[in-house]
């Protein structure tokens, strides 16, 4: 059914447009994911969607304790809207809420932090499952309750005197580096072919014009 529904929206855009879906879509991960902590910067919290989508990260989990999370689309441009975004605000503590769900998932919860016993970069072992990367804010850091409840900690090596790179650029580093470790194994990295469909489903409603309307009115002539 979905497959069809796909065909009929597909016949919206252009060939190039369809061509571009499904490059994209054979890179596309859900074996890494990210995890924004409570996040207060927009300029730096949206640069991390941007970087998750250049590098094929298909889902990003915002968690809101104290800050609500807003996207700021001039730095984004655009990359949020190809990107599966959840976020976890009904609660008092979101956090344990979303590692829950995560680990519930098969990930692996992995707090990303200068400090404690931790392993470094170019050390990290994805062999070993599925990876939910936890960043948090810019001044303090992932909460205690994350720190605590983490399976790994993972810290990028520095030589100078800064302790710690801003958000954005640990992300983009920690990222390069996996994604393409990933891409040099034979790990079972990219997404099923029911996910590929759900992802282009979402990718064709975003970009065709009236797309819940024609949606609709398949469904009703079924």
């Amino acid at each position: 059914m979905i497959t069809d529904i796909i065909k009929l929206l597909e016949s919206f855009i252009t060939e190039e447009k369809k061509k571009l879906f499904s490059s994209v879509l054979k890179e596309r991960t859900r074996y890494i994911t990210v995890v924004l902590e409570d996040i207060f910067q927009p300029h730096n919290a949206s640069a991390v969607l941007r970087t998750c989508d250049c590098f094929g990260i298909q889902d990003i989990h915002i968690i809101e304790n104290k800050n609500k999370y807003n996207i700021n689309p001039d730095v984004t441009m655009g990359s949020d809207k190809w990107l599966n975004i959840k976020k976890y605000n009904a609660l008092s503590d979101n956090s344990s809420a979303a590692i829950n769900s995560l680990k519930d998932a098969g990930y692996r919860i992995v707090a990303t932090t200068p400090s404690g016993k931790h392993t470094s970069l170019e050390e990290f072992d994805l062999t070993k499952g599925k990876v939910a990367l936890f960043f948090g804010t810019e001044p303090n850091g992932l909460s205690d309750f994350v720190l605590k409840e983490a399976d790994e900690r993972l810290f990028i090596p520095m030589h100078g005197f800064t302790e710690s790179f801003n958000i954005s650029v640990s992300a983009a580093i920690i990222l390069y580096c996996l994604t393409l470790q990933l891409r040099n194994s034979s790990m079972p990295w990219k997404l099923t072919r029911n996910e590929s469909l759900e992802v282009k489903f979402n990718w064709l409603k975003r970009s065709v014009r009236n797309s819940e309307n024609i949606v609709k009115k398949y469904y009703s002539e079924q």
